[in-house]
């Protein structure tokens, strides 16, 4: 069957070749569940791994089946799946169990382990490819009423992850009723943030460079948010008084760094949270008052948490938000897919629409949708 692959480190050796076909025996007890695949959304993370910037292969491969953002149909289940079973539409998670204590108890999304399983990223295959076999205990229902947006379930359960800490975290409060959340960014991840927190009621203002009208302010909008650019607005003026004041949760998902150290003092009101989701592996420097951001943080008893990856708590909230959304907001789940390509032949231009004007998010069809 045909894949999409690249040798981890080694910039430009992303191909097309044929790899053996999975076998349910590949899991072991009968646990194994065979998944053709329908839709698979790229991201930075593949730009990145395709670039040579990092990746690892699994044990006895020297190359690494990439694409970590899966939708696809159950084709046959081992003898011992009673949860799955042909036709179920279905999304896998992104990361498997290692040996910390957190991957025992089901949460390797938090694991200790320096060495982590991650399909199309770390030690395990990805899903350009036109099947896989997974473990029944990574795989999610995905209702076949959001089989036209189920891809987007993986970056929406990275968002979901990053609020669910926030709560969590907030519990030392003993009441905590956040009203007011901004987001900074306004790519794929930081539209899905929107919409999550604005599904839960919160008053959100989406904060991007890019000056508006563009079609991601105008999805914004499209909500009940407010867009704001910062070549219109400062980040004092978008927290001022009169706008409204700081904000009891900052979901940052930029990939600038710097914003986060101006983001704290400026935007983060007293008992706030700011959830990290960027992974940023560049070099960038920056000088920062930091005094006055320690001096902030203690007296507002504000809390920074970064946020990685998701489990399966994360996977089946982000179902129950596209559901809401969908129910709330029809079609502007779709208007999200903006770029999708057709087949694997065609992962060359898939790639290339990455961080194009204009895109928000890249798909390859793999295979029609049933």
């Amino acid at each position: 069957m045909k894949a999409v692959t690249v040798i981890p480190r080694q910039a430009g050796s992303t191909t097309l070749r044929d790899v053996p076909e999975p076998s349910l025996d590949d899991i072991p007890g009968g646990r194994g569940v065979q998944v053709r695949i329908l839709r698979v959304g790229l991201d930075g993370t593949d730009k990145e791994i395709a670039a040579g910037e990092y990746g690892v292969a699994p044990d006895g491969f020297d190359f690494l089946i990439q694409g970590h953002e899966s939708l696809g149909v159950v084709e046959q289940a081992g003898a011992a799946v009673t949860d799955f079973a042909s036709g179920d539409l279905v999304v896998s998670r992104v990361r498997r169990a290692g040996t910390s204590l957190y991957d025992q108890i089901d949460m390797p999304d938090m694991t200790t382990d320096d060495a982590y399983f991650e399909h199309g990223i770390s030690r395990v295959h990805g899903f350009l490819t036109e099947r896989y076999v997974e473990d029944a205990r990574y795989l999610i229902h995905m209702p076949a009423g959001l089989r036209e947006v189920g891809v987007l379930l993986e970056p929406t359960s990275i968002v979901e992850k990053g609020i669910t800490q926030a709560y969590e975290i907030s519990r030392r409060l003993k009441v905590w009723e956040p009203r007011r959340a901004a987001v900074l960014g306004a790519g794929t991840i930081g539209l899905l943030a929107t919409m999550a927190l604005r599904v839960r009621g919160l008053d959100v203002v989406a904060i991007g460079l890019d000056q508006p009208p563009y079609l991601n302010s105008e999805l914004v909008e499209a909500i009940g948010a407010r867009y704001a650019s910062t070549k219109q607005e400062s980040l004092e003026q978008i927290a001022a008084p009169d706008a409204g004041g700081r904000f009891d949760l900052v979901f940052e998902c930029t990939g600038f760094s710097p914003l986060v150290f101006e983001g704290v003092p400026t935007l983060l009101a007293k008992n706030g949270v700011m959830v990290l989701s960027s992974v940023t592996g560049g070099s960038r420097t920056v000088e920062v008052p930091s005094d006055a951001i320690n001096l902030d943080m203690v007296l507002g008893n504000k809390v920074i948490v970064g946020t990685v990856n998701a489990n399966r708590e994360h996977f089946e909230a982000g179902v129950r938000d596209l559901a809401l959304c969908e129910d709330r907001w029809p079609g502007w789940l779709d208007r999200l897919l903006t770029h999708p390509v057709s087949g694997l032949d065609e992962w060359e231009k898939a790639f290339q629409l990455l961080g194009a004007p204009g895109v928000i998010k890249v798909f390859i069809e793999v295979a029609p949708l049933p």
